[in-house]
């Protein structure tokens, strides 16, 4: 048997865990065709194919999923021999690349880093500030670690942890409501519904508390893309919204917002932390979900 090398090794870890090749030669320096020359190569030596390939994509064959864990067990093994002889003492120094919406970077993780990396020295953080679906799709292209994300997941190509349940609530401005206008839906349905894209996600979570038999038409939809534009724009009072509760508590509270329809509350959801499959810092992903769930949501 032609032994293996490490350089092919790291290659088809770098393979298997982006989407495509020319990602995944970025991250270890070399052009595409040198890498699809040492995949290969490596193939040749176990005389298996690891990966089915199209036009489009790439994916491990069931030998490619057998091999993945052992590889990067090889690798962290090669580190830690490294280290042994670098750095004898303590553990050896990590970063975690996170992705976050804006709003619930700043008022949540952002207090918490202090903390967490007191718990665990030679862990740090790079944040990453973006949209749920971008950072979903930097996560599967293996350009940041994880995310902490509410959006709806579909397909094999995640792994995540449920860190805090996402309760929501359906709100307008106090000045704007007066009398029964709370639950008066022929009023709500004349006002401006204010959400964050076209496919309304916010509004859908209260759509899919209601009878489906229930036709919602407003008088017209702005789209604003974060909550905190949403936000704003409700104690405006240029109209209503589906929003996170724990994002208006303050405005209920001091009766600047009031509550629509509170006898139906929206569904709730559940903040996730996510990463692609087969990421080699799963265990470290898992023990970071762990002491994200102390921190309550702010």
């Amino acid at each position: 048997m032609t032994p293996l090398d490490l350089d092919s090794i790291r290659c088809f870890i770098a393979a298997a865990t982006h989407s495509t090749f020319r990602i995944a030669a970025r991250t270890v320096a070399l052009s595409p065709s040198a890498f699809s020359a040492r995949v290969r190569q490596l193939e040749e030596n176990l005389g298996v194919a690891l990966f089915e390939r199209t036009t489009r994509s790439v994916a491990l064959t069931p030998a490619g999923e057998r091999l993945l864990p052992e590889a990067q067990r090889v690798l962290e093994q090669l580190e830690r021999c490294h280290q042994a002889v670098v750095r004898p003492i303590g553990p050896v120094p990590f970063t975690l690349s996170l992705g976050t919406r804006f709003e619930l970077g700043l008022s949540w993780l952002m207090p918490a880093l202090d903390e967490l990396s007191r718990r665990r020295v030679e862990r740090s953080f790079d944040i990453v500030f973006g949209d749920g679906p971008d950072l979903l799709q930097r996560v599967a292209a293996g350009e940041i670690d994880g995310t902490i994300s509410s959006v709806r997941l579909a397909g094999d190509k995640f792994r995540y942890v449920l860190l805090h349940e996402e309760r929501y609530v359906f709100v307008a401005a106090s000045h704007l409501v007066s009398g029964q206008r709370s639950q008066d839906i022929a009023w709500i349905q004349d006002q401006v519904l204010i959400d964050a894209h076209p496919s309304l996600p916010l509004f859908r979570y209260l759509l899919d508390s209601l009878p489906p038999e229930q036709e919602w038409r407003f008088r017209r939809v702005e789209r604003l893309g974060t909550i905190a534009a949403i936000r704003q724009r409700v104690l405006q009072g240029r109209g209503i919204a589906v929003l996170p509760r724990y994002f208006v508590t303050h405005d209920l509270t001091d009766q600047t917002m009031v509550e629509l329809l509170p006898d139906t509350p929206p569904q709730s959801d559940h903040f996730r932390l996510v990463w692609r499959i087969h990421h080699p810092r799963e265990e470290d992903l898992r023990q970071l979900a762990d002491e994200l769930r102390a921190f309550p949501l702010r």
